[in-house]
Parts: structure tokens; sequence; C-alpha cells
């Protein structure tokens, strides 16, 4: 075996002592450190638990000298092997994920958050899926974070609108929109079900993603009405859309079934999921236009909202 294979197999103190820059820095290390989550792309990986092995090194500046030579035996001024439990902890309780390779990367740049971290390699390894172990390894620095950071605009509070069937179906859905947009925060819709009945299954994971479709099927109902709304289903798409004032329509799926700490309503509340994603983006405002006798935040009739436009001040 070459020495570049055997590399590239070895554990990651090895691979950071191999690609150091000549800079001196300590190291410190997390090893066979077993946990088991839901995760996968796959849909047999939902709903069932499966071992997922991590392997980190982190690279630290070195420690200051005191007196003549010694080091300071203070533990408030190193990085601590929590720092490493405690990222993996946050990732993991964040969000359900389907790759390794993003929960690596979440897991790298949390790391990276304490100052006294300057590299990181994490090897992610899942334990259960064949005869041997299938896992990723990814490594940042924090030159690498202050770029990210660099590029990511700050975070956009939304107005969150829910929009009642009879709005959706109106002729005046356009003037309705119009008022939307009026206002300086980017709007993102949300839908109540279909006026016709979703089907019925027996089992209560099918029955949640068969509500969670019919949600979808007229979210692109009304994106078919106005071309200003676009159907959007991940965070990342929200979040683009909010920094480039781009309406949205919410399509709650993925969100809804990858969330580690997801609305416990009924998905066929509509309202509630509603509630829950304002929540999740901080919005500004939630409101629901319609003859609905309950709604998301404050209920106003479409002629309502047109005479108070902007709502926002």
């Amino acid at each position: 075996m070459s020495s570049d294979i055997r590399l590239a197999f070895a554990h990651p103190s090895e691979r950071a002592e191999a690609t150091a820059r000549g800079e001196l820095r300590d190291r410190i290390s997390l090893r066979d450190h077993i946990r088991e989550v839901e995760i996968g792309a796959f849909q047999q990986e939902r709903g069932t638990l499966q071992r997922i092995c991590f392997n980190v090194v982190v690279e630290v500046q070195l420690p200051e000298l005191t007196g003549a030579g010694g080091v300071d035996d203070d533990v408030d001024k190193i990085l601590s092997y929590d720092t490493i439990t405690e990222a993996i902890d946050r990732e993991l309780q964040a969000e359900r994920l389907n790759l390794l390779e993003t929960l690596a990367a979440k897991v790298a740049e949390d790391i990276l958050a304490d100052p006294l971290a300057a590299r990181v390699f994490v090897r992610i390894e899942k334990l259960d899926r064949g005869p041997g172990a299938l896992g990723v390894e990814v490594v940042r620095d924090r030159e690498m974070l202050a770029r990210r950071v660099a590029e990511h605009a700050p975070d956009v509070a939304p107005l969150v609108a829910y929009l009642g069937n009879d709005v959706i179906g109106s002729a005046d859905l356009g003037k309705v929109l119009d008022a939307l947009q009026s206002n300086a925060a980017p709007v993102v819709l949300c839908v109540p079900m279909a006026q016709s009945d979703a089907p019925q299954a027996e089992h209560p994971a099918a029955q949640r993603r068969i509500d969670l479709l019919a949600l979808e099927q007229n979210a692109w109902v009304l994106a078919a009405r106005d071309r200003r709304c676009v159907v959007v289903s991940t965070r990342t798409e929200l979040d683009w859309a909010m920094k480039h004032d781009q309406m949205s329509v919410w399509a709650p799926s993925k969100l809804v079934l990858d969330a580690t700490d997801g609305p416990e309503a009924d998905t066929r509340d509509a309202v509630a999921l509603t509630e829950w994603l304002a929540g999740e983006f901080g919005a500004v405002q939630v409101i629901s236009v319609g003859g609905m006798s309950h709604g998301a935040g404050q209920v106003m009739t479409p002629r309502d909202l047109l005479a108070a436009a902007p709502i926002l001040g």
C-alpha cells in the first residue's frame, strides 16, 4: 500500500501531522465516539437509528508560556474536549440530515467557532450499512470559516402570510400579493389544505406524508396563479429567497420531516405549521388573509389588508 493510500485511511491525527504547514500547533482528539442517530437519504433510513462513529482532531494555537518555559495550567485557557462533544450534540439536535458530508461540515464549523481552534479534521463513519465502515472526512480551517461568514449576508426576518383558499382562488389574489410585497420585509406564503379531501392511510407515518404532500399540492396551485409565487422546500432555498426579496410559497415536507424538534401539531393543521415556520425563521410578523375564523397571527380580510398596506412600519 502506498504512503498516500495508507494516509488516506489513517486516523485524522496522522493526516493533520502530515499536512502541517510548518506552524507549530497542539492537537486534541476524540477517537471512536459512537452515537445512535437517524440519518440518511434513503427511505429505509428514516425512522431508524443507526450507529455512526466520530473521529475528530482539532489543531489549536500553542498555549502561552509562563515563567521560565513553563505553561499556564489554567483550564479556561485551553480548548476543552467538551468543545468537540458539545458541537456534535448541537448539530445532531439541530435537524435531521441526509448526508454525512453535511453533518461533518457542520460539526467542523461549530468547533471553529471557538477562538482557540485553528483547523479541524472530522471523520464520520456509518457502522451498520455494510460489511465495513462507510464514511467521509472533511477538513476546515479558520480562514475558510472567515470567508464563509463574509460571503453570507445577515439573516433577514420575513413577513409570514397564511392565505385562505378563498384568497388563492380569488380575482383579487394579485392585489393581495401586491399589498404584501409593499412591506419592507420579504414575504413567505403558507397555504391550507385544498378543499378536496386528501387520501387516508392506516399508518400514521404514511398519513403524515400524505397530509404534507396535500399542502404542497395547494402550494403549487397558488404558484400557478401568480408567477411571483415560487415554491421552496429547504432552509437554504428560503434563506436565499428572503435575502433576495423573492416571494416564496412554503412546501413543508422537508423541513417538518427533517426537524429534530418539529411541530407537535397534526400535519393537517396548516395554521400550527405556519406558526412553527414563523418561529423557526424569526418572522417580523405573522398574518392570515381570508374569510377564516381561525388563523395564524392577525386575521385580516383582503379588504382590510388592502386598506392597511403596508402593515409594517
